[in-house]
C-alpha cells in the first residue's frame, strides 16, 4: 500500500482522541470551569508581591483582564453561555445563587 494511502487511512484514527477532548464535558465540570470566566467578567484579578531575597529586593505583579470585562458583559450571562457551550446543558443553578459566587 502506498505511503500516502496509509496516512490517509490512519489520519482519522489518530485524530479521534484529539477531537474527543474538544467534546462536551459534564455540566458539573463546565460549571466549575465557567465560574472563573464569570469572576474575570466581573473585574480584573491579580496579585502583587514585594519582598527581599539574597539577590536583593524584588517586586512582581500578575494581572488578568478578560475580554468579557472589557466588553462590559454581565457575569451571569457569561457563566450561563459558557456552561451551555461546554456541556450542552444550562447551569443547574444560576450564578447569583451559587454559594461560592461573590459578585
Amino acid at each position: 500500500m502506498p505511503r500516502a494511502r496509509v496516512l490517509t487511512c490512519l489520519a482519522p484514527a489518530l485524530l479521534m482522541p484529539v477531537l474527543a477532548a474538544c467534546g462536551p464535558v459534564t455540566r458539573e465540570q463546565a460549571e466549575r470551569e465557567c465560574l472563573e470566566r464569570a469572576r474575570l467578567a466581573a473585574g480584573p484579578r491579580g496579585t502583587v508581591a514585594v519582598g527581599a531575597s539574597n539577590r536583593g529586593p524584588y517586586a512582581s505583579a500578575d494581572i488578568h483582564v478578560s475580554a468579557e470585562y472589557i466588553q462590559g458583559r454581565d457575569p451571569s450571562e457569561v457563566y450561563a453561555s459558557c456552561v451551555l457551550a461546554r456541556s450542552g446543558q444550562p447551569p443547574a443553578v444560576p450564578l447569583h445563587a451559587r454559594p461560592d459566587w461573590k459578585g
